[in-house]
């Protein structure tokens, strides 16, 4: 608990905790991509999901786990800096800053709201755009649900302005959980920047293609 009680503690506690939600974007995007195989390939994926029974919601569970300890240090790392640092310290130490760096907190919030929508949306199914139903093998058609609420205008801009929103709170977050940890230097720093653009911009044009290619029409079923 000695952690918990020094700045420097609750930092690398943020880190590490961001830094497993990111791997989790990243099984994420895969599992997801598989929409790109066809109704077989998403539903499939998920009828695997499913027949995992009560791991699934272990690791639901230690996900939201992840998200509360990031979110509640998140917020709390903040309004001590906000307190602590006085107008001339915050002006001079902008100037290595960059507007994802300075809005880290904002991007967060956003993408907090996402999340809930998002879990509303596709995991609980409550929102009123969905469409339930089986396929032909009797799996949960998870392809017919996607495609018919990427089809709407709105929900499809939602989904591609939050993963725009995601750019830009990783493209920060991942380089800076490397300096958090003491692992970055002036010679390494430039490296870890580009590699979190690098997997921001994956991640930005990966989790997009899905609601744009459906709007599109470009997939369909």
């Amino acid at each position: 608990m000695q952690l918990l009680q020094h700045t420097v503690g609750r930092k690398i506690l943020m880190a590490i905790t961001g830094q497993l939600m990111v791997l989790f974007v990243i099984v994420h995007l895969l599992g997801n991509s598989s929409i790109f195989i066809g109704p077989d390939g998403i539903n499939s994926y998920a009828k695997h999901l499913h027949d995992l029974g009560p791991l699934v919601w272990v690791f639901r569970l230690a996900m939201l786990a992840l998200l509360t300890v990031h979110v509640f240090f998140g917020i709390q790392l903040t309004l001590e800096n906000s307190a602590a640092n006085p107008d001339a310290y915050a002006v001079k130490s902008r100037i290595k800053a960059n507007f994802s760096s300075e809005n880290m907190i904002w991007t967060g919030v956003l993408l907090l709201g996402f999340i809930v929508y998002h879990v509303l949306h596709f995991t609980a199914r409550v929102t009123p755009d969905i469409i339930q139903g089986v396929d032909a093998q009797g799996r949960f058609d998870v392809f017919r649900m996607v495609t018919n609420s990427f089809q709407m205008g709105g929900i499809a801009l939602i989904y591609v302005a939050a993963m725009v929103v995601l750019f830009f709170h990783l493209s920060h977050g991942i380089q800076s959980f490397f300096q958090t940890m003491g692992w970055s230097n002036e010679k390494a720093q430039p490296a870890f920047q580009k590699l979190g653009k690098v997997l921001s911009i994956i991640f930005l044009l990966g989790y997009s293609s899905i609601p744009i290619f459906i709007f599109a029409g470009i997939l369909k079923g």
